[in-house]
């Protein structure tokens, strides 16, 4: 009689235990895929990252960017020309109003503005002159040289030195890249081209000036900064550009650009 409740407990679990068994006994999941599978990957993805960054040379692999570079400059450039041809047709709306207003004061302004506008660079001079040519080292040279590759360039110094030479010289008006010089001109130089107003030009650059050729050339020969660079053309391991030519009629045509002055002011307290 004492062994029936204890059969009837054992039969009791009998049928639970099985299941409960089964999820016990169940193996485990093998994961050595995962353990030999994260390294490889994780090694791949290291590899990937030295490649790139050895051939890119710290540039982006992206090519887009640089291939849009072309025409992104010439859109903007198109722009510039838009936008400099618009600026000379409000100047002749401006200039043919104001000769339509019959005012004494007005004409005495505009007699003024006629003797002002020669040595402002807004009138076209022809002449002879000189022009001097100015171009970076050839591509052999700045390859096979091991000469300090800012010697193997023009930089802005090197132009203002021939346009302040030339000035020197009695130049009555310079340009370069046939762009007028002004008093508000400025050369700057960004990347591998300069600037002039604002707009990129690449070399090599041609200056030229109207005005007595003998002095001017004098006033080339006498410049130090100018002596330095022709010891430079004359080095075979430079070669920077460097030609001089006579002409026996410039042009220097008008200045033809904004003439509006930008200038900071201070901030008030």
């Amino acid at each position: 009689m004492e062994e029936q409740p204890r059969l009837s407990r054992l039969r009791t679990l009998a049928r639970a235990t099985p299941l409960a068994r089964l999820r016990r006994s169940r193996p485990p999941r093998s994961s050595w895929p995962w353990r030999v599978g994260t390294p490889v990957v994780v090694l791949l993805c290291g590899g990937l990252f030295i490649v790139s960054a050895h051939n890119s040379h710290g540039t982006d692999l992206r090519p887009g960017r640089y291939t849009d570079l072309a025409s992104l400059v010439q859109g903007e450039s198109d722009q510039y020309d838009a936008l400099k041809q618009r600026v000379a047709q409000l100047n002749d709306d401006v200039q043919r109003l104001t000769n339509s207003v019959n005012d004494s004061d007005v004409r005495r302004f505009q007699r003024k503005i006629e003797k002002l506008k020669d040595p402002a660079g807004l009138v076209a001079h022809t002449g002879p002159g000189v022009t001097v040519t100015l171009a970076d080292a050839p591509a052999d040279v700045q390859n096979g040289s091991d000469v300090d590759p800012n010697r193997l360039v023009v930089h802005q110094q090197d132009i203002q030195a021939v346009v302040n030479a030339m000035w020197v010289g009695g130049a009555t008006a310079v340009t370069i890249n046939g762009q007028r010089v002004v008093s508000t001109t400025g050369i700057k130089c960004e990347g591998n081209a300069v600037q002039l107003q604002g707009v990129p030009y690449s070399q090599p650059y041609v200056i030229s000036a109207v005005g007595d050729q003998g002095s001017i050339l004098s006033a080339i020969d006498r410049d130090d900064y100018l002596g330095y660079y022709r010891d430079d053309a004359a080095n075979p391991l430079i070669q920077v550009g460097w030609d001089v030519q006579t002409e026996d009629s410039l042009t220097a045509p008008a200045y033809d650009g904004l003439l509006d002055l930008n200038y900071a002011k201070p901030l008030t307290s």
